[in-house]
């Protein structure tokens, strides 16, 4: 596989080691979503999956900011009258915001600076980490239109947000900075923006050093049992482990025992597990 990475108009492609950026790239508007941007993220994410040197996908913002939601003009003006372009751009928009980046088959995390707000919050979410600058400023501004939040964001935020923190911030329309995303755990952590990629990349080489089957199917395991029954879960949880030790090309289970029981330089919970 070409080293080469991709282009798109309005993405943005780097590298670090096993850690790829897939950047929102429309700096002079706040990385506001136009229907190309979800064209090409669409395009970026499924290139990310199938790219053998990428461990761990960082979704992030150009030009100091994540995303200040969709482009109103473009996404909704332009397309008036065109209701195969509306059914196109709407499809990529959820396709990349949720569905593609709830099931990514490698670990990723969003990179959160500046403003985040309406469709932003989407991808956010639907990434399996999130870390924020203590000084990003977030809101679901939509009831100041007079409509409800657009697209899946109103069920998105019932996923990571207590309901009263959904609620209050859905209906007033109040922002949030990134200190108070992470007190009410709607990111992991924030950090001064000064810090803001330095700590991203800490929590990306530690993910890039594990086995990306586990990764994969850890990840996949902790978001299906949240809806189901214990008995559903139990029952999927094995399948899912028996499916993990017959389907781990490195065969990591095998090589942390016989670390662990034989070699003796392996302690769960006291040392770093090495891939070696």
């Amino acid at each position: 596989m070409s080293d080469a990475l991709p282009t798109y108009a309005n993405v943005k492609i780097e590298r670090d080691g096993g850690v790829t950026f897939v950047i929102l790239n429309r700096p002079e508007k706040r990385n506001a979503m136009s229907p190309q941007l979800h064209l090409d993220m669409c395009e970026a994410l499924d290139w990310a999956a199938d790219d053998d040197m990428t461990k761990v996908v960082i979704v992030t913002g150009a030009g100091g900011n994540f995303c200040a939601g969709q482009d109103l003009k473009l996404f909704f003006r332009a397309n008036e009258g065109n209701p195969k372009a509306m059914r196109k751009t709407g499809a990529a928009s959820q396709s990349w915001r949720w569905d593609k980046l709830s099931r990514f088959p490698k670990a990723t995390i969003a990179m959160v600076h500046g403003y985040c707000f309406g469709g932003g919050f989407t991808p956010v979410i639907a990434c399996d980490f999130a870390i924020a600058a203590d000084d990003a400023t977030f809101g679901l501004s939509e009831v100041n239109w007079g409509i409800i939040p657009g697209g899946l964001v109103a069920w998105c935020v019932t996923q990571i947000m207590n309901y009263r923190d959904a609620i209050y911030y859905s209906v007033t329309g109040d922002k949030f900075s990134g200190k108070e995303a992470a007190a009410m755990k709607f990111v992991n952590k924030s950090v001064p923006l000064a810090q803001l990629r330095e700590t991203t990349m800490e929590l990306a080489r530690k993910l890039e050093a594990k086995s990306p089957a586990a990764v994969q199917y850890t990840k996949e395991a902790v978001r299906s049992v949240r809806g189901m029954s214990q008995d559903q879960a139990l029952d999927y949880l094995e399948c899912k482990s028996n499916a993990l030790k017959a389907l781990d090309p490195e065969k990591g289970r095998e090589k942390a025992m016989k670390m662990f029981l034989d070699d003796k330089v392996f302690k769960p919970g006291l040392g770093e597990f090495k891939r070696g």
